[in-house]
């Protein structure tokens, strides 16, 4: 089938991959606009934009994807199907309108509709997700769904390592749904979740509030593309936190940080979380050995 492909991310970029191997290449390819990205706040591409400049794919990054000319660059190449993932911006009715569309779908829908579904899945402790390819529809991820298929979430998974199974689940399942052209069941809206955007205030750790499990699942949700963030006791800032896992032993009152023979210990209200990556303020990720060297801990 002759297709145009809206992405941005790296898992977009993985999806575009497994596509652009098939008989169902993308006569074109539309991403967002490179963005200021670093310390050094230089303008970078897009994953998606990277990846089709690598295979030679015809790309468009317009500031507005449903402007007028956006939308004619696509109209153009006279795709039978216009395949949407993780693309991150809003499709408005008259592009909606103009084009079959498909979007690849990294959860159980109708489980986890909206923008953060990997990560809300894992901190919610869901024992599995998947990916479902779906039409687009105005709802938010509300279409009917062709194909669905399950992946379970290991109890050391992260974002990354999830993710980057997901994609390939993704990118085999559109490229079945071309081939095949299966038929769309509506979703269930009684059993519709939402995947909000992930905040600023998702990120704090609160040891007092929430169990170690708790903790390590937000930390593992959140690496190695966010980062999830503890305020330090001292009140100088926060610690970023890339590994942690949770242990039995109780080591302070909830909140207290604690070095013992190499480890970082995290006090919470039902036992003790062991900080493995770290990030002190204004630094780079380190180990927590690495981490308790150069700062004074209780013993």
């Amino acid at each position: 089938m002759r297709t145009v492909y809206l992405g941005t991310s790296d898992f977009a970029a993985a999806v575009l991959q497994r596509l652009a191997a098939s008989p169902h290449r993308p006569a074109l390819v539309v991403t967002r606009p490179d963005r200021p990205a670093g310390r050094g706040r230089k303008l970078t591409p897009p994953p998606v934009a990277d990846l089709a400049r690598s295979l030679d794919l015809p790309l468009d990054q317009p500031i507005d994807v449903n402007e007028e000319a956006a939308r004619a660059r696509i109209a153009a190449v006279e795709p039978e199907v216009v395949i949407v993932c993780a693309f991150g911006a809003l499709i408005r009715d008259e592009l909606l309108a103009a084009h079959d569309m498909l979007n690849v779908h990294p959860s159980l829908l109708p489980r986890w509709r909206g923008a953060a579904p990997i990560e809300r899945a894992m901190m919610a402790g869901d024992e599995e997700t998947g990916v479902a390819i779906m039409r687009v529809t105005a709802g938010l991820d509300s279409g009917p769904v062709c194909l669905l298929e399950r992946e379970r979430i290991h109890d050391d998974d992260t974002f990354g390592t999830l993710s980057e199974r997901l994609a390939r689940i993704g990118g085999e399942l559109l490229v079945r749904a071309l081939n095949e052209h299966p038929p769309f069941l509506e979703q269930d809206e009684s059993a519709v979740t939402y995947a909000e955007k992930i905040t600023a205030e998702d990120r704090i750790l609160d040891p007092v509030a929430q169990p170690a499990a708790h903790l390590a699942r937000t930390v593992r949700a959140l690496s190695p593309h966010i980062g999830a963030r503890l305020a330090l006791p001292d009140g100088s800032g926060y610690l970023g936190v890339w590994g942690a896992q949770p242990v039995a032993e109780v080591v302070s009152a909830p909140g207290a940080l604690r070095g013992d023979d190499g480890r970082l210990l995290l006090a919470t209200a039902d036992g003790a979380l062991d900080l493995t990556v770290v990030q002190p303020p204004g630094g780079r990720r380190m180990s927590a050995a690495d981490y308790l060297r150069g700062h004074g801990l209780p013993h």
